[in-house]
């Protein structure tokens, strides 16, 4: 039997889990072993994927992965973990750990001015991001991990000037299948930093611990911040804290960053450690009788094979040895093994399959699991269920059901769009404008009456003032959106629509991830394309941010009601959804085209833990919408600057580089003239359209106010219905705006940034020729 046989509410005991590679390997790491007990909590509204409960924690997985693990059923949980009833209230040794972990005789301090590097370590919805901002305050720095577009945020601590943490993704394990796992297994490894600070959920103390124990191996000084406290014990469970630290081998810190209770405390240790070089203490996880000690001598034959190339690579022994008994290929590449230490390697690998009855990773896993067993059983006192779950189940009964899942979600984002670009953000929009305007109006007096010379006066005004602000003026949609975003990020419900959007969008060849960027694309393709960060497969990401410019963005609304006005009063609310329709198709059908061609393949499975819905932390909200702000008007002062200008100068000067009277001479019209004869298929042979189009790269809104100049005689006058139809479709899929192709470079690069600008454009010429066409054919 199977687990996708498996009903709602049954339990079953996992026997087999079946798979291969980097996707087995994280099922393993999640806790998906051989001997789990697992019970069905729900199935998706659409049937697929399944929540279930596995180590305490909620998981889910698609039914064709559920279907590759054996069961067997079982009546009950038979709670085989016994854990402590009470423990006895110690007082928690000072810094240093009473000389535990260092002698004052033999301590060899860094040198006084060293700048102390920590990494910051944890597993996805533990309040890293909380206590990273809580140690940093406003001392953050964003940018880029090398070579992926995987947000690295650097930070001093408060009052400590010579330290830098560095906030690394949120993990599960330390296995290489997400981006996000290779950059911190790599950040830990390549660049050693001084100490780590590992955050644990103490609710979730089972699950998060499998990282703690990778992370131990790697022989790197170590602090344990077991957040949370407040709510295990708010509980009424509690953790013997000086058990564990002697368990463990390494300090470990009760707080909650979210009151900032402990932090100083943490702080104080993780400085402590880092100056002292305190190394976690030497430990065996194995025990020598489990499964017959097959595991612990496998381990210890492996460390004695790898020995001397592991210490030639750099990388910890232990953790070598763990990783080349799971067969992880990126580190036995490292190792280097010549050919008899790999026969010996597997040969040691075999005979420990043989006498332990599981296959290599599997064994790697149950004796990290074994180990947090036995921690738990004598460190924690497990609380009644918490508050917090008994009020996600309840959430959960109409935000996930069955029949009410998706109705709530359209309710919900339609009430987050009407808010943004209806009321909030339309309100404080306004705003911007008025004060861009009024400040335009000011620097235009004042470079008249200083007589500054025209051609400056117009690169100003006309340039970077009309350019800049009018891409400015969205500053408040995107941030009034992410706010919204980040409301459903931080509660927990931006991981319940993935969950039940999966199965529809897994058709496409992308997983439930990819909704909200798509969601997102309706209101603004910047704030969308930002948004795909948060997909843990570079695929999946590549196809959403080529996908979310099909979806119709609000700037586009002045195009459709310009052209509805003149050509199609009568039918304009057809025509709007007909367009809106019409965009989400064809990004429907592009999608199956990559699925099949750029992108083979299936989309990344879907393993996805479902946190406890909690309440935003307001200072996390904030510090969010500070780096979206900060990111836009970083690109808003240097690429859309610099197009800008660009425009300016070709809108302004003729080839001989004389300001233009007629904007018919200028540069722009001449190249718009080179352009209008593969648009005059399409009915846009009108060297005036093509120059709107052209200026709608910088803003959509840009067309209409071009055409209103352009055409004086209005715009009736020189097109025809079946052009104004292809114009509409056309508007809809060309190029997306200067903003919008800024950040598809900076998340893709510059290569697939200028695909996707004459992928758009093909495809909107294309539709455009299609329609125009039909229309002929019809005789509109």
């Amino acid at each position: 039997m199977n687990l996708k046989e498996l009903s709602v509410g049954e339990t079953a005991k996992i026997t087999a889990v079946g798979g291969k590679g980097a996707l087995r390997q994280h099922f393993l790491d999640m806790g998906v072993i051989p001997g789990a007990e697992v019970t069905v909590v729900k199935f998706a509204p659409m049937g697929d994927p399944v929540e279930l409960e596995i180590h305490g924690y909620e998981l889910t997985l698609r039914l064709a992965d559920a279907e590759q693990i054996t069961i067997e059923p079982i009546e009950k949980r038979s709670n085989s973990h016994v854990h402590i009833q009470k423990i006895s209230h110690s007082e928690h040794p000072g810094l240093g750990e009473a000389g535990k972990y260092h002698s004052p005789d033999h301590e060899n301090p860094l040198p006084e001015n060293t700048v102390l590097r920590f990494a910051l370590v944890g597993n996805q919805n533990c309040g890293k991001t909380t206590l990273f901002n809580k140690l940093t305050g406003a001392n953050q720095h964003v940018g880029n991990f090398p070579g992926v577009t995987v947000d690295r945020k650097d930070g001093q601590i408060k009052g400590f000037p010579n330290t830098l943490v560095t906030d690394l993704p949120g993990i599960y394990s330390m296995s290489p299948y997400t981006n996000e796992e290779i950059v911190s297994r790599n950040f830990v490894l390549n660049e050693k930093p001084h100490a780590i600070i590992n955050i644990v959920d103490a609710t979730n103390i089972e699950r998060n611990l499998y990282l703690t124990m990778q992370l131990l191996e790697t022989d790197i000084p170590m602090v344990v911040a077991l957040n949370m406290m407040d709510e295990l014990t708010g509980n009424n469970g509690s953790i013997d804290i000086n058990e564990i630290e002697a368990l463990l081998g390494v300090p470990v810190i009760p707080i909650s960053a979210v009151k900032n209770e402990g932090v100083d405390e943490l702080i104080k240790h993780a400085v402590h450690i880092a100056k002292y070089q305190e190394r976690p203490l030497k430990q065996d996880f194995c025990l020598k009788d489990d499964h017959g000690g097959a595991i612990h001598r496998a381990h210890h034959a492996v460390e004695s094979i790898i020995e001397d190339h592991a210490e030639r690579a750099d990388i910890p022994l232990r953790f070598a040895a763990s990783k080349a008994i799971e067969g992880d290929h990126l580190i036995l590449e490292q190792l280097a093994l010549d050919k008899n230490e790999k026969d010996m390697l597997e040969h040691v690998v075999i005979q420990m399959e043989n006498e332990s009855g599981m296959d290599r990773s599997a064994a790697v896993a149950d004796m990290r699991f074994d180990f947090i067993e036995r921690v738990c059983e004598q460190t924690v006192v497990k609380p009644k269920e918490s508050r917090e779950r008994i009020r996600s189940e309840k959430i959960d009964r109409v935000l996930t059901g069955k029949w009410t899942a998706i109705p709530c979600f359209i309710g919900i984002m339609g009430l987050v769009f009407y808010l943004t670009f209806n009321v909030i953000g339309s309100f404080l929009q306004e705003l911007l404008k008025n004060g861009i305007n009024a400040l335009t109006s000011l620097v235009d007096v004042w470079l008249t009456s200083a007589g500054v010379n025209s051609v400056i006066h117009s690169l100003v005004i006309d340039g970077i003032f009309s350019g800049v602000g009018s891409v400015l003026s969205f500053l408040p949609i995107v941030v009034t959106l992410f706010f919204f975003l980040s409301l459903m990020e931080d509660s927990g419900y931006i991981a319940r629509v993935a969950f039940f959007m999966d199965k529809l969008l897994r058709k496409t060849g992308l997983s439930g991830r990819s909704i909200v960027p798509m969601l997102i694309g309706f209101g603004c393709t910047v704030p969308a394309v930002m948004s795909t960060r948060t997909l843990p497969s570079s695929r999946d990401r590549k196809m959403t941010i080529l996908l979310t410019p099909f979806m119709s963005c609000t700037a586009k609304l002045p195009i459709y009601a310009f052209f509805v006005n003149a050509f199609f009063p009568k039918h304009g609310a057809l025509i709007m959804i007909g367009l809106y329709l019409l965009g989400i198709v064809t990004g429907i059908l592009i999608t199956l085209l990559f699925k099949n061609t750029l992108f083979k393949g299936e989309a990344v499975p879907f393993v996805m833990e479902l946190p406890n819905y909690r309440i935003p932390g307001a200072k996390n909200v904030a510090q969010l919408l500070w780096e979206k702000a900060k990111d836009f008007l970083t690109r808003a002062f240097s690429v859309i600057l610099l197009a800008t200008m660009v425009v300016w100068f070709l809108q302004t000067f003729d080839f001989h580089l004389n300001i233009v009277e007629d904007s018919s001479n200028s540069i722009l019209a001449h190249i718009a003239g080179l352009i209008a004869p593969v648009l005059k298929p399409v009915g846009l042979g009108d060297w005036r359209i093509v120059t709107s189009l052209i200026s709608g790269v910088m803003a959509k809104e840009s067309v209409v106010s071009a055409m209103e100049i352009l055409f004086a005689d209005g715009i009736t006058s020189a097109l025809t219905t079946s052009g104004a139809a292809s114009m509409l479709v056309f508007s809809l899929m060309y190029t997306p705006c200067i903003a919008a192709i800024a950040s598809i470079k900076r998340e893709l690069g510059r290569k697939w940034a200028a695909a996707v600008v004459f992928w758009q454009c093909f495809v909107a010429w294309v539709a455009a020729l299609a329609v125009h066409l039909i229309c002929i054919a019809a005789g509109i």
